[in-house]
């Protein structure tokens, strides 16, 4: 072979060895950055968006009952935590919750308390990507977005599609099972109706009243619709409200009630 096209011929083949090593590591590259991606809530809420059919989507009919809260009110006790617990599961356990409330020791007022319940949301990515159908519209109760335990197979794809932090699907050590907020319709430990139309246990048990069942759906961007001005709806009586100028009602019915004239008592005889 001449000496010219011996010598291309091991460029060419230096250069097909290099290619191909370069290829195996940019695709290696690839894979860890899709992976550590695919682990982040920002990858997670991508996935949730661009896995399912516009036909899946499409078919998921809205809730019909929400839970809204308003951060500013909530004192950070836990209480609606451990009642949600013990209806669903007959014990007081903060891991068994499915409403959140992150607590911030060096945070300050109100981003030191942080309320999480589920969103009930419109597109739910936890119902769109369950493999089994266990995560589901509850259609014959509201539309309720709820899990069957019977069908759960304990592969937390509802919990890694839930875009939000702290997720609102929780994690069942006990049982190895996935569980979220079905707005009180399943409570075997709980004697009163819930669900739509019913009661919700951390609404019931909120010593704040921080929280509250509404009938229309929130604004999807964020948690902005969901956080909301309760205040003026329980404080309002106790003069605590953001307008110095508005007087509670029972203060203005007082105030305008007639008061019985002023009769000096005897003095007693001597």
């Amino acid at each position: 072979m001449p000496g010219g096209k011996k010598a291309e011929s091991e460029k060419a083949a230096a250069k097909t060895k290099f290619s191909r090593r370069d290829f195996l590591v940019s695709s290696g590259t690839v894979v860890a950055v899709e992976s550590l991606i695919a682990t982040t809530p920002a990858g997670a809420a991508v996935a949730a968006t661009t896995s399912p059919s516009p036909a899946a989507v499409k078919e998921t009919p809205a809730s019909k009952g929400y839970l809204v809260y308003d951060g500013k009110k909530c004192a950070g006790c836990t209480t609606c935590m451990l009642a949600c617990s013990l209806v669903h599961h007959g014990v007081q356990s903060l891991s068994l919750s499915r409403i959140q409330i992150m607590q911030d020791s060096f945070g300050k007022f109100p981003t030191d308390v942080v309320m999480a319940p589920c969103r009930q949301c419109v597109t739910p990515p936890c119902v769109i990507n369950c493999p089994t159908g266990a995560c589901h519209v509850d259609t014959a109760h509201g539309n309720v977005r709820t899990i069957d335990a019977k069908k759960c197979i304990g592969c937390k794809t509802c919990i890694r599609m839930c875009p939000q932090q702290p997720h609102r699907t929780v994690w069942n050590a006990a049982e190895k099972k996935a569980i979220k907020c079905d707005l009180c319709t399943d409570t075997p430990y709980w004697n009163e109706k819930g669900g739509i139309g019913g009661k919700q246990a951390c609404v019931e048990s909120c010593p704040m009243k921080a929280i509250k069942f509404v009938a229309e759906t929130p604004n999807q961007e964020e948690t902005d619709g969901y956080d909301i001005n309760l205040r003026n709806d329980y404080w309002l009586n106790l003069g605590l409200v953001d307008n110095s100028t508005v007087i509670p009602p029972r203060m203005k019915a007082m105030a305008s009630a007639k008061k019985p004239a002023f009769k000096p008592q005897p003095k007693p005889k001597e």
